[in-house]
């Protein structure tokens, strides 16, 4: 039993004379929370407090101005039951084809051909199809409006080829003005999402395409059964943003449009603007923003649930 309680005494002590030489060692932990710190605190301050603010006012109805008061879930109850909010969600929605879906589709060809040719100047290939990406919307908006006009170069264009008959005031029509503005987040998107493409396609090592042609793999098989698989990490980013690049557009929306003619063209964010800053129901245009950041995040959590799945 001596000897028991003298190793004992020896354990401990041996433990406290490594504790004493090594004072700083509990505290290492917190290092790294150190250097996040002003990070996280900025981040609470610009993102997480507007956050709180905006559902606190969705629970009132407010003008902006005078005193509000206190309707609980009344707003969101609008939300789901005013037919042109259901109609701006819809519309988001179809966005999100020509935004996301769209783009994906054309920047999977556009990176796996040129990939497979290695062709010259792909550099600066890669900085023009870019370019729409750091135009700024407005200015895009302008360019696309002044285009699709009844007497801008697209009507031009179709009157020079003989298809008259296809000529049409494409930002009045109510058939075509989605689809004519979901276009322009095409053009914009593409060169994004194919940039992302390429990056993740030239990763893949150069000799497995060699064993699966030694293997009689064509070009399409070494696409579905080796690149596919790949890059669906940079697909997922794909996807993610150019989708809430579709569902939360604005000003794509308020210069071509204004999201008319009726309510073709209304979305979410065009209508916070309009509910906040023209009919003065804040209460509302916030049950809308907090629905919409919602919906957001559900969509962009399944998109990366699905690629982590592949």
């Amino acid at each position: 039993m001596a000897d028991v309680a003298t190793v004992g005494r020896d354990s401990a002590q041996r433990s406290g004379r490594a504790a004493s030489q090594h004072p700083g060692r509990s505290h290492r932990a917190w290092v790294p929370y150190a250097y996040l710190a002003p990070a996280l605190v900025l981040y609470g301050l610009f993102l997480l407090v507007p956050l709180a603010r905006a559902g606190q006012f969705s629970l009132f109805e407010w003008d902006g101005l005078g005193a509000s008061t206190f309707v609980g879930l009344e707003n969101y109850a609008t939300v789901l039951q005013d037919e042109r909010l259901r109609s701006a969600f819809g519309h988001a929605l179809v966005l999100v084809f020509f935004y996301a879906i769209l783009p994906l589709c054309i920047g999977l060809v556009l990176a796996a051909i040129l990939a497979r040719a290695r062709v010259r100047g792909l550099g600066f290939f890669r900085t023009v199809i870019f370019l729409p990406q750091v135009i700024a919307m407005v200015v895009v908006a302008v360019t696309w409006r002044q285009i699709y006009a009844p007497d801008g170069p697209l009507n031009g264009f179709l009157r020079l080829v003989g298809l008259d008959a296809l000529t049409t005031a494409w930002l009045g029509d109510y058939t075509w003005t989605l689809p004519a503005v979901g276009l322009i987040g095409t053009w914009v998107s593409t060169g994004l999402v194919t940039v992302l493409l390429m990056a993740g396609m030239s990763r893949v090592p150069l000799e497995l395409y060699e064993a699966a042609r030694l293997d009689g793999a064509g070009p399409v098989r070494e696409f579905f059964a080796l690149t596919l698989p790949a890059i669906r990490g940079e697909i997922a980013v794909a996807l993610t943003l150019t989708i809430v690049a579709a569902l939360k557009t604005f000003d794509l929306v308020y210069v071509t449009t204004g999201g008319g003619p009726g309510t073709s063209t209304t979305v979410p964010s065009y209508e916070v603007y309009r509910r906040a800053f023209e009919l003065g129901q804040v209460g509302e245009a916030t049950a809308i923003g907090i629905t919409l950041t919602i919906v957001v995040f559900a969509i962009t959590a399944a998109v990366n649930r699905i690629g982590d799945r592949s």
